[in-house]
């Protein structure tokens, strides 16, 4: 088996055959709104209409296939080294989310700007789409240290998958465009089974502040059935503090939408002048959004020289950024009014996450699971309501008195060094659970990236 470029890829044979099929070009006439069939809609009006399917969805928790709202977190910590994995696939360039359809279909993202499709049957390579900004991936095996790669870290990031899919056909992306030397982020939902999905593709949130650095990414479709965006402050230098902490503009933000990318009206009214999108705002840079069983969202959140965050959000809730942070210079959360963090470290570079509730890995059962980045493991995060449930065996149990009142967390680092940067976990429908990691992306270390990375795996108990 041949090691293969940024523009190749490879797949290993586990169990059955898996496949890549492609998605070519799905994205490649989107560089300039004045191409997109559609333009973005406004957030207030009803855009269902512009779609030649029925992309409304029913909105009610309580039919989520995990709903729980009697769930209880485990009271001892997961076992340190009771983990293995399988390789699924391998030679990725710089995997970066994960998500599964309804019918069972799983879709990779690379942040170079290929989407794949990894399905039981052959594979195929999957053109780029031209407005995703031009993205480097170091060679598998590359033994360069450049942290400071082509794209940095904008380029194809977050994937969701319409919930009444295949019979809505759409996939979202959310991805990094430059137009006149300025980088701004944007989600677009495009037909996946189109003879030419460039004519079947709809521009969903656009004007989401972009940079070389924090550009936040990930997508999913929550509980009950709205999208949820991460966006980054867009803001690396921090300066324009004024817009990162404004509910009006979109950088920093969780934001909340219909499939059609409109704003719920039980979206949180955070003022008359705030955008209708944003659930949320105050964020830094996250990179995970999950859910407690109960519909509760949970976020991952990178901070500036540490400080690095699992949230439980509040509909509305400030969160701080940039003015307070617990590192460095910045003022801490004491004394002020901002919604605390549950958990938080030095190290992390937390990325995306799950909460899992599935039992092929049991005593990873009812815990947030997140990709470390710089910490090159997979976090395991117990999040309770109740802080005795916390035993001291835990890694790390999160307890300072400023911290969120509500819930109480401990962590356990597992796999250290054994994947490298853990961009993402995802449950799959069968309660399986896959990571995929980013080692290819210039910041690894310790033996990263691999002659076989960047890889999708499979987790197992040993």
């Amino acid at each position: 088996m041949t090691t293969g470029r940024s523009t190749r890829r490879r797949l290993l044979r586990a169990t059955g055959a898996l496949g890549l099929s492609t998605l070519a070009g799905c994205l490649s006439n989107l560089n300039e709104e004045d191409d997109a069939p559609s333009p973005t809609p406004d957030p207030t009006d009803d855009a269902s209409d512009r779609f030649p399917f029925d992309v409304t969805v029913d909105h009610e928790t309580a039919d989520w296939d995990r709903y729980d709202p009697d769930w209880k977190a485990p009271e001892t910590a997961p076992g340190p080294g009771s983990y293995g994995f399988e390789v699924l696939a391998e030679n990725l360039a710089i995997g970066w989310d994960l998500a599964f359809a309804p019918s069972g279909e799983l879709f990779v993202t690379e942040r170079t700007g290929r989407i794949l499709t990894v399905n039981e049957g052959e594979y195929e390579p999957v053109a780029a789409p031209d407005s995703v900004v031009d993205a480097e991936a170091l060679d598998p095996g590359s033994e360069e240290d450049s942290w400071y790669v082509t794209g940095g870290e904008g380029g194809l990031l977050g994937i969701a998958v319409h919930p009444n899919y295949p019979d809505v056909p759409l996939v979202y992306a959310y991805f990094t465009t430059e137009m006149d030397g300025e980088r701004s982020n944007r989600v677009v939902a495009f037909d996946a089974t189109a003879e030419d999905p460039t004519e079947e593709s709809w521009p969903i949130v656009g004007g989401i502040p972009g940079d070389t650095y924090h550009n936040g990414g990930r997508i999913t479709f929550g509980p009950a059935n709205y999208l949820w965006i991460a966006t980054g402050d867009g803001d690396p230098g921090i300066e324009n503090p004024e817009k990162i902490a404004d509910p009006g503009e979109l950088g920093g933000k969780i934001l909340r939408v219909k499939p059609d990318g409109t704003a719920p009206e039980a979206n949180p009214d955070i003022g008359e002048d705030a955008d209708p999108r944003v659930f949320t705002y105050g964020h830094r840079n996250p990179q995970g959004i999950s859910f407690l069983p109960d519909g509760t969202p949970v976020i991952t959140e990178h901070g500036p020289g540490g400080g690095d965050e699992v949230n439980v959000l509040r509909p509305g809730g400030n969160y701080g950024w940039p003015e307070a942070r617990n590192s460095g210079e910045f003022d801490s959360y004491e004394g002020t009014g901002y919604q605390r963090p549950v958990a938080d470290a030095p190290s992390w570079a937390p990325s995306g996450s799950c909460f899992y509730t599935g039992d092929a890995v049991p005593s990873l059962q009812n815990r947030l699971l997140v990709g470390g980045l710089i910490s090159q493991r997979l976090l395991a995060v117990t999040i309770a309501r109740d802080g005795s449930r916390l035993s001291a065996d835990h890694g790390t149990v999160h307890d300072a008195d400023w911290m969120d009142e509500a819930y109480h967390a401990a962590s356990t680092g597992l796999l250290a060094d054994e994947l490298g940067r853990v961009r993402h976990v995802e449950q799959g429908p069968n309660g399986d659970l896959y990571a995929v990691t980013s080692n290819r992306d210039g910041r690894a270390d310790s033996g990263f990236p691999a002659d076989r990375d960047d890889v999708l795996v499979r987790l197992h108990p040993n």
